[in-house]
C-alpha cells in the first residue's frame, strides 16, 4: 500500500530523519534493493514517479544470469518469479552468415539452466507484492516526483511534488535508481562518460511453433547483434540492433513485412 511519510523537523544538534535510505526509482532495480534491505533494520522509502499500474506496464524483458537468480533467491522473492519466467539450458552464438556456431551447454556450468528471461511485469509485480506483504520497514511514496535534493554533512532533504502538494523528506542516504539519465545522479554532480551509438534497438516478442523453447540465440551481424531469448508459453523476446535509419524503417513496416524481414 502507498504510505506518505511526514517531513521531520531538524535542529542544529540532532537532525531527525524520515528514513535511513530513500530510493528514488521504484522499478526493478530500486525495488530489488528495497527488498534486499528488508532485514537490515533500516527504514527504507521507495519514491516512484508513476503509479503502481503505470510502473508495471512496460513491455520489455530482462536477461538474468544465474547469479541474478541467486540474489533474488537470497532475498526471498525468487519463488514468486521463477515459475513465470523463461529459462534456457543452451546458448548458441553465431557470426553473420558463418555456418559455424559456438554452443554452451548445462554441463559447462554444472547447473540445470544457463540463464533466465523475465518480463518486466512479472519481475516488478512480484517485487511490489513482496515489499507490500513482507517488508514492514519499507514504505512507498507513489506517485511522487522529486523536484530537488539538498545535501549536507548529515544527509539530504528531498523535495517532492505529490498529489499537487509539496513535501520534504529527510534521509541519511539517497539512492538514485531512476534510470540511465538519472536526475539524482546529475543533481549530485556525479559524472559519467559516454558516446552516441550509430545503432538503435528494436525489442519485441513473438510466438513460435518450434518443438523446443530452452535455447537462447545471439547472432553478430555487421550492423549489430540480434538476441533471441526464450519466454514462457512458446514465446521469444527479441532484441534486433540496426543502424538508426534501418531500425526506423523496420519499425514502420506492417506485421507481414516485418515478419518477412525477420525470417530473412
Amino acid at each position: 500500500m502507498m504510505q506518505a511519510v511526514p517531513a521531520a523537523q531538524t535542529s542544529d544538534q540532532a537532525p531527525l530523519y524520515d528514513c535511513d535510505v530513500a530510493i528514488v526509482g521504484g522499478g526493478v532495480v530500486g525495488a530489488t534493493l528495497a527488498a534486499a534491505l528488508k532485514d537490515s533494520g533500516l527504514k527504507v522509502l521507495l519514491i516512484e514517479v508513476n503509479s503502481f499500474e503505470q510502473a508495471i506496464a512496460r513491455e520489455r524483458g530482462y536477461a538474468l544470469s544465474p547469479l541474478s537468480g541467486q540474489i533474488l533467491e537470497g532475498i526471498g522473492v525468487w519463488p514468486d518469479i521463477f515459475p513465470h519466467i523463461g529459462k534456457y539450458r543452451h546458448i548458441y552464438l553465431s557470426d553473420a552468415d558463418n555456418v559455424g556456431m559456438v554452443k554452451f551447454e548445462p554441463s559447462d556450468l554444472n547447473r540445470e539452466f544457463l540463464g533466465y528471461v523475465g518480463e518486466h511485469k512479472v519481475m516488478l509485480g512480484a517485487l511490489q507484492a513482496f515489499i507490500n506483504e513482507q517488508c514492514e520497514h519499507v514504505n512507498w511514496l507513489c506517485p511522487a516526483r522529486p523536484t530537488r535534493v539538498l545535501y549536507d554533512e548529515a544527509g539530504a532533504v528531498i523535495e517532492l511534488e505529490m498529489a499537487g502538494q509539496s513535501q520534504q523528506i529527510r534521509t541519511r542516504l539517497v539512492v538514485g535508481a531512476d534510470g540511465p539519465r538519472s536526475q539524482i545522479r546529475q543533481s549530485a554532480g556525479i559524472k559519467t562518460r559516454g558516446w552516441k551509438y550509430w545503432q538503435s534497438c528494436l525489442t519485441f516478442m513473438i510466438t513460435h511453433e518450434a518443438p523446443r523453447n530452452d535455447i537462447a540465440f545471439e547472432r553478430f551481424w555487421p550492423d549489430g547483434p540480434m538476441g533471441v531469448l526464450p519466454l514462457t508459453e512458446n514465446r521469444y523476446h527479441i532484441v534486433w540492433t540496426a543502424p538508426h535509419a534501418e531500425a526506423k524503417a523496420l519499425q514502420n513496416l506492417d506485421e507481414a513485412e516485418f515478419l518477412a524481414e525477420l525470417e530473412y
